[in-house]
């Protein structure tokens, strides 16, 4: 390797991404580290005011941007985002599956609604946005999935057991489709964030979050902009031998 084509490897000029929940948080950072990289990125969330800002910010950051007003629990959006996105960008190269709701329900108390709103939106939402943006990624040269689950698909999460269960489904089907899309050029990866400091974290009891903080070997949060690098390395030509894979960005988290 040398020095000249060492940049290239992070660089994603030209490529067009789709980043759900990509109008705070981890999305946000993500989107934000893709335009700087040079890609064209369309956010996608629930609130019509928050896509326009975050378009706004990223055309504001030299970049090229769409927002699209999303629900991952309606599959008749994701059509929608997935036609906005090729209409004005012609192509997509790249999927980050990151929206996510984290109902808090203990185990034992779980209803059928709240089972069906969590099931829709962390995992039938990211599975079916994944299968309606196949013909694209088929015909990317550079097709990379990135599925954002959870350190806390492996580990025990009474509380939060739904989301937990969601995840870990995730990457299971992470690792299937990377099976099945393989011979299509396309990657599958999962990327499992710890704690990191965002509004779904602040709205945790402060002792609750101070607890998160010390169980991990770094003894803190991560910021959300922690999270670029290695989505970066997940979308870009820097990990084009991985696929199948789950990167754990959590500080030392979970037992390995």
């Amino acid at each position: 390797m040398d020095r000249d084509s060492l940049p290239g490897l992070f660089d994603l000029t030209g490529r067009v991404a789709i980043v759900t929940g990509g109008t705070r948080g981890i999305g946000r950072a993500i989107a934000e580290g893709f335009v700087a990289a040079g890609a064209k990125v369309t956010v996608a969330s629930r609130k019509a005011d928050a896509c326009a800002e975050t378009e706004a910010h990223l055309v504001g950051m030299a970049g090229e941007a769409l927002g699209v007003p999303t629900h991952l629990g309606e599959l008749d959006a994701l059509d929608a985002l997935v036609a906005r996105t090729v209409d004005r960008f012609e192509r997509l190269d790249i999927v980050v599956n990151n929206a996510a709701t984290p109902l808090t329900m203990p185990l034992g108390e779980l209803t059928p609604e709240a089972w069906d709103k969590s099931f829709a939106v962390n995992l039938r939402g990211p599975v079916f946005l994944i299968q309606k943006s196949l013909p694209h990624l088929k015909a990317s040269p550079c097709a990379s999935v990135i599925n954002v689950i959870s350190a806390g698909a492996f580990l025990f999460s009474a509380n939060v057991s739904m989301y937990a269960g969601a995840k870990a489904a995730l990457m299971s089907f992470t690792r299937s489709m990377a099976s099945a899309f393989g011979p299509d050029g396309i990657r599958v990866n999962a990327l499992a964030p710890g704690s990191v400091d965002t509004q779904m974290m602040r709205n945790n009891p402060p002792e609750a979050q101070q607890q998160m903080a010390a169980a991990s070997i770094q003894g803190r949060m991560a910021s959300a902009d922690e999270m670029v690098g290695p989505a970066i390395f997940l979308a870009s030509d820097a990990s084009s031998f991985m696929t199948g894979q789950v990167l754990i960005a959590d500080g030392g988290l979970v037992p390995h």
